[in-house]
């Protein structure tokens, strides 16, 4: 074929910038879009956020002097009053919340005391001084400042104390000792000269501290100490205490497995005995140093707040998480008297004009997804999980006329307030599972059934499998065993023989 040039003209779908920009807003959770927008706040001199915790500022005063802002004012230039004759207001764009309601260094050196600062500057502040100053949460003590502050009071020598030091360095969060001594050894520099059984006797030290457990090397070793010498075995009759430190240390797999045929077989013991040695090991704690953890709580803040109206049930935005942004003000004007004479600052302006529309548009498309998902999974609000029904993401799309992958993105890491708890979007979608009259239940529903009755069943007498199937039978619902296995470990719920008590 003899070559040749041709013209054709084709239709072509493509992502403009603002599409692009609305699609990656829609999909972000409400912490990462703060930190989006923390960063365009940072690069985009022309937008300003009024919900700033930074708002209230010192700024100056037309009389040349320190004018103290308002909480909520704004930013530090200020709207031009009415009637002023200039209509910079124009860039001015409603707030995006408008419609919300309602091993350490110097382990070798002596350890310091934690004494008290006699300085006195703390006593001469007058009681009126007091409400100038945040209450800040007090600082939580670390499992390592907890053993050090007991390791300062005991009477041992100055290498002693040092090795225990370093051993409390090598402690994990739950207050185990990851590596073995040998290890430990290894590490330390040869010219100290260490011996193991110095490292033994600094072990035996640092498992004499409180709580109880700490330093030990795994779960046998922490049971057995609080056993021997915590509080917990001291209200338990000598027989019991005996009973419970040969299940630890020699039958811990069959305790976890419940086999209390052959516990009672191992150790020539009747129920009651065992009955109360399982008791002792319960109330043990398997993380000594878990009381002193360093993370605090994690909250989740809904989007999404589900009230009951006069017409039913009704979803509204959280105003909490709804940022407040606009065009600066100042800058807006500048550029109204320089039209075309600073081309950066225009591309900025449409750039804040875009991520004020998109994230309005995010939090309306999040209100719409939401209040259909109200309207479809009314009983739910009203009854529980046991009411709720199938529901598939084409379901709402159709309703909304949205693309399934935008409910998806909606959906995802959203979060809605509903009378019994905070739930993610997805939680209200669930897959089919038929009824004997032709019918049609939510798996949700069917393992919030099944959750109820693992809750009442005998523990003596635990229900298998194949029983929770046909007890759902009975109630109309067609679940396979297999189903019904795979919910229940959905719902973290041990099988029968792990669930089986004396």
């Amino acid at each position: 074929m003899k070559p040749s040039l041709q013209l054709r003209l084709t239709p072509q779908l493509a992502l403009t910038p603002q599409l692009q920009q609305s699609i990656r807003l829609l999909q972000l959770s409400t912490l990462e879009l703060n930190q989006e927008l923390e960063q365009a706040l940072s690069e985009n001199p022309l937008l300003e956020r009024l919900d700033d915790p930074l708002a209230e500022c010192v700024r100056i005063a037309p009389n040349g002097g320190l004018d103290q802002e308002r909480p909520g004012a704004g930013s530090a230039t200020s709207e031009a009053p009415p009637g002023s004759g200039d209509d910079a207001g124009q860039d001015d764009f409603p707030a995006a919340s408008e419609g919300g309601e309602g091993e350490p260094e110097g382990a070798w050196d002596a350890a310091e005391s934690h004494g008290t600062d006699w300085s006195g500057e703390g006593a001469s502040r007058g009681e009126g001084d007091e409400r100038d100053y945040p209450q800040l949460a007090a600082a939580r003590t670390s499992l390592r400042d907890h053993l050090c502050e007991q390791l300062a009071g005991m009477q041992c020598t100055q290498r002693d104390r040092a090795l225990v030091q370093t051993l409390i360095g090598a402690l994990d969060d739950d207050g185990y000792l990851d590596s073995s001594l040998e290890e430990i050894r290894e590490l330390l520099p040869p010219a100290l000269a260490v011996e193991p059984e110095e490292l033994a006797t600094a072990l035996k030290l640092l498992q004499s501290l409180d709580p109880v457990g700490v330093g030990a090397r795994d779960l046998r070793e922490n049971l057995l100490l609080q056993i021997d010498h915590g509080e917990a075995a001291r209200s338990h009759a000598a027989e019991v205490v005996r009973i419970a430190r040969a299940i630890v240390d020699e039958h811990l797999p069959a305790l976890a497995a419940h086999d209390f045929a052959r516990l009672r077989r191992a150790l020539h013991c009747d129920d009651e005995a065992l009955r109360d040695a399982h008791a002792l090991i319960r109330r043990l704690e398997p993380r000594p140093g878990a009381a002193f953890g360093g993370g605090e709580a994690g909250y989740v803040v809904p989007d999404v707040i589900v009230r009951r109206g006069r017409n039913g049930w009704v979803a509204t935005l959280n105003p909490d998480v709804l940022p407040k942004l606009r065009i600066n003000d100042a800058y807006a004007r500048l550029l109204k008297r320089n039209r075309g004479g600073n081309g950066g600052l225009a591309g900025q302006l449409q750039e804040a004009r875009w991520l004020i529309k998109n994230v309005q548009q995010r939090f309306d498309t999040i209100l719409r997804v939401a209040q259909a998902i109200v309207d479809r999974q009314r009983a739910y609000f009203s009854h529980g999980a046991v009411a709720m029904r199938p529901l598939v993401l084409r379901e709402i799309a159709e309703a909304l006329g949205l693309h399934e992958s935008t409910v998806s993105r909606v959906t995802t890491q959203k979060y809605m307030l509903t009378p019994f708890g905070i739930v993610e979007l997805k939680y209200f979608f669930g897959s089919h599972v038929a009824t004997d009259s032709g019918g049609s239940a939510s798996s949700t529903a069917i393992r919030a059934l099944m959750k109820e009755l693992f809750a009442g069943e005998d523990p003596a007498q635990p229900m298998s499998d194949g029983h929770v199937a046909e007890l759902l039978a009975e109630q109309g619902f067609v679940v396979a065993r297999r189903t019904v296995a795979k919910y229940r470990e959905a719902l973290r719920i041990p099988p029968v023989a792990q669930r089986r008590a004396l």
